[in-house]
């Protein structure tokens, strides 16, 4: 069985503070981590490895320092890994990023052989679009699973997968060919720690760099030129005025209440 997880490299949204004159974020001193939604898809990956067989391959597309988010791959488990990294990639938005992406998994596919199952967290804390792992699905042309909170059943000989996916007010579960695309929620498993000799061999792993040179890639689909996304305009929201705790009890709420409403109704024209 062959995995590919794909996973982002974003910075950690816990230590991010806003520049209020400017509305940019303050990225400097931040850590960089893998996505958190991703790294349990590659837990999913390797808990099929594990029960399967075969291997899990990763794939990234970012700057050089997006290496140390697959070396951490690796020591969850994960065998491959690979960076997609190209001038021409810059500034893609998720379009011509789900692009380079299926670019870059053709040529994992053709040094590893057919992927049985794409994996992907449901979305990228940095971004909160999850429009990627859709857009993937839709090139690689196969079914997709967003949001999997339990995978039920896995039958390789029928080539079929039962996923529990979240959805708005429960769940539902769903039967679908493989290959097929999977994103998931944190709720899908718990991550294993890693052992000294996965962290020593992550160390040692090479990384299979992927560029415009030896990917087939059309560089007018990508990078910040070719991206329809564009933006207009990036604004801090205005800060809100704190609200009023109220010492009210049954008897009194309504006259309270009245009270503070009625010099804004007035002004309303509403008495």
């Amino acid at each position: 069985m062959h995995s590919l997880v794909f996973i982002k490299q974003v910075p950690d949204a816990a230590q991010v503070r806003v520049d209020y004159n400017t509305g940019t974020l303050i990225r400097e001193g931040v850590p960089a981590i893998i996505n958190p939604y991703d790294t349990h898809a590659i837990e999913a990956a390797v808990q099929m490895k594990d029960k399967f067989g075969g291997i899990v391959s990763v794939l990234s597309m970012g700057p050089p320092m997006a290496e140390d988010a697959l070396r951490k791959a690796l020591s969850m488990g994960a065998d491959k890994a690979y960076l997609l990294c190209d001038k021409v990639f810059a500034g893609s938005d998720t379009w011509a990023t789900s692009y380079a992406l299926w670019a870059g998994a053709q040529k994992i596919v053709q040094e590893n052989g057919p992927v049985d199952i794409f994996w992907a967290g449901k979305q990228a804390i940095d971004g909160d679009t999850a429009q990627t792992g859709p857009g993937l699905a839709t090139r690689l042309d196969i079914p997709l699973v967003t949001c999997a909170i339990k995978i039920v059943e896995l039958n390789l000989e029928k080539s079929y997968i039962v996923v529990q996916r979240l959805i708005e007010g429960g769940f539902e579960t769903l039967q679908v060919s493989i290959p097929c695309m999977i994103t998931v929620e944190k709720e899908l498993n718990t991550l294993r720690f890693s052992p000294l000799p996965d962290l020593i061999r992550a160390a040692r792993s090479k990384i299979h760099l992927l560029n415009s040179s030896n990917v087939d890639i059309d560089p007018t689909k990508c990078g910040l030129k070719y991206s329809p996304t564009k933006v207009k305009r990036v604004f801090v929201p205005s800060k809100r005025e704190r609200g009023e705790i109220l010492d009210v009890n049954e008897n009194n709420i309504a006259s309270v209440l009245f009270e503070k409403l009625e010099p804004v109704l007035r002004k309303m024209n509403k008495l």
